[in-house]
C-alpha cells in the first residue's frame, strides 16, 4: 500500500518554497517512503516539521508514514493538523477516517470512509475505505449496512482474497445472528426447524438434521423440498455408518414422497434413478433418470446416470447422446469419458474408444474432476471397473 499512497500524495511536495536543506530532507523522506523504509521517512519529515511547523503537507506526510507503520495514535493528530492548515489537501480526510476506524472511533470515521468508498476513483483507496467501512459498521452493530458494503466490495473486487475472507466472515456472522433471532421469536416455527435442519446437515450432524426435517413435515406435511432434504440426510448418515443398503431404501421412500408433492423435482428423480441403478433395477432407474433430464436439461450427473443405465440395458446407441451432452456440460469429468469408452466399446468403435480412454486417463492424472454443481450423489466409476 505504501507505493500507492506515495502516488496519491506525491503532489503535496510540489511547488512549495523550500531551502536546500528542506529540499534534501524532502527528497530523502520521499525516497525512504517509496522504498518502505518508514523509520527513515519519519526522521526526514520530523526534521521538516521542526523547520516548517505550519506546512500542511509535512503533517499530512507524517500522518501517512504513521499510518503505514500502524501507529494510528500518532497518525490522527498529524492528519488533523494537516486538514486544519489546508482543508483542501486531497485524500487527507479519508486517511484520517481510516486511522480513526483502526482506533475503533467508528462514528467519527464513518463520513470519511463513506466518501472514500463511494466517491473515490482510485481502486486501492476505494478498496481500503470499503474494508474499513465494513469494519466500522460491524463495530457499531449496524449489521445490515455492513452486509451491504461487503456485497458491494465483492462486486467491485470479486477475486480479492482479503475482500472474500472478510465478506465470508461477515455473512456467516450475519446469518448466525438472524438464526439466533429466529430461534428467539419463533422457536417452534417451520422456519426455525428448517434452518436447524440445513445447518446440521451442512455440519454432518445427520441425526439432528433428520429430526429437524421431520419436525418441519409434522407442522407442514405438504411443504415441497423437505422430503428430498430428509432423503439426502438419510443417505449421508447411512454412508457414514456403512449402512448404505438400508439407508438407500429409507431414503428412496422420502424421494418418492417428494415426487408425489412435486413431480418436477429433478434432484429427487435423479437420486431414485441412482438408487435403482445401484440395486440393478435398470428399467426403473432409466425412468427416473429420464424424468430428471426432462425437467432439467442441464443436469450433468443425470445425463451420465441415464447414459450408463442405457448401456447396462444394452442400448449403447441411445446412451451415446446423453454422455455427449454430459461432456458439453462439463468437459472435465473423468467419469463421463470412462462411460463413453464403454459405449464405444459396445458399439465396436475402437478408435473412439481409445480417444475416450485417453481423455479419461489425462483427466485422472491431472485430477481435474470437480464436485457436482448441485447437492446430489455424484457419479463415480464402479469399483472393479476395467
Amino acid at each position: 500500500m505504501a507505493r500507492i499512497f506515495v502516488l496519491l500524495f506525491f503532489t503535496w511536495g510540489a511547488g512549495l518554497s523550500q531551502t536546500p536543506a528542506q529540499q534534501q530532507a524532502f527528497e530523502q523522506g520521499e525516497k525512504a517512503l517509496a522504498e518502505g523504509r518508514y523509520a527513515d521517512a519519519e526522521t526526514a519529515y520530523q526534521t521538516l516539521k521542526q523547520s516548517s511547523p505550519g506546512m500542511a503537507e509535512v503533517h499530512a506526510r507524517l500522518g501517512l508514514i504513521y499510518f503505514q507503520q500502524k501507529k494510528f495514535v500518532q497518525a490522527v493528530p498529524e492528519l488533523r493538523q494537516a486538514m486544519k492548515l489546508k482543508p483542501t489537501l486531497p485524500n487527507t480526510d479519508i486517511l484520517l477516517a481510516m486511522s480513526l476506524s483502526e482506533l475503533d472511533h467508528f462514528s467519527e470515521a464513518l463520513p470519511g470512509l463513506e466518501k472514500g468508498f463511494r466517491k473515490s476513483s482510485d481502486p486501492v483507496l476505494k478498496r481500503m475505505s470499503g474494508l474499513e467501512l465494513e469494519r466500522a459498521y460491524t463495530g457499531l452493530r449496524r449489521d445490515t449496512k455492513a452486509v451491504e458494503v461487503a456485497m458491494d466490495l465483492a462486486k467491485a473486487y470479486p477475486d480479492d482474497p482479503e475482500v472474500l475472507y472478510h465478506g465470508a466472515k461477515l455473512f456467516g456472522n450475519f446469518a448466525y445472528l438472524n438464526l439466533k433471532r429466529l430461534g428467539e421469536v419463533a422457536p417452534e416455527s417451520v422456519w426455525r426447524h428448517l434452518a436447524a435442519g440445513e445447518a446440521n446437515e451442512s455440519q454432518g450432524d445427520y441425526d439432528i438434521a433428520i429430526m429437524e426435517y421431520k419436525a418441519v413435515l409434522t407442522s407442514d406435511p405438504s411443504r415441497a423440498g423437505i422430503h428430498y432434504r430428509l432423503g439426502k440426510s438419510l443417505l449421508a448418515r447411512a454412508a457414514k455408518l456403512s449402512e448404505r443398503a438400508e439407508g438407500a431404501q429409507e431414503a428412496a421412500r422420502e424421494f418418492e414422497q417428494e415426487l408425489l408433492l412435486d413431480a418436477t423435482n429433478a434432484n429427487a428423480a435423479y437420486e431414485l434413478g441412482e438408487i435403482n441403478r445401484k440395486s440393478e433395477q435398470f428399467a426403473k432407474a432409466r425412468g427416473y433418470f429420464e424424468a430428471a433430464v426432462k425437467y432439467d436439461a442441464k443436469f450433468e450427473e443425470a445425463e451420465i446416470g441415464l447414459g450408463r443405465t442405457l448401456l447396462l440395458l444394452e442400448k449403447p446407441d441411445l446412451a451415446l447422446p446423453h454422455l455427449r451432452n454430459a461432456v458439453s456440460l462439463n468437459p472435465n469429468n473423468e467419469v463421463t469419458y470412462y462411460q463413453l469408452s464403454q459405449v464405444y466399446r459396445a458399439m465396436g468403435n475402437a478408435d473412439e474408444q481409445r480417444k475416450a480412454l485417453g481423455e479419461f486417463q489425462r483427466l485422472r492424472n491431472r485430477k481435474t474432476n470437480q464436485p457436482p454443481a448441485r447437492e446430489v450423489t455424484p457419479q463415480e466409476i464402479d469399483p472393479g471397473a476395467h
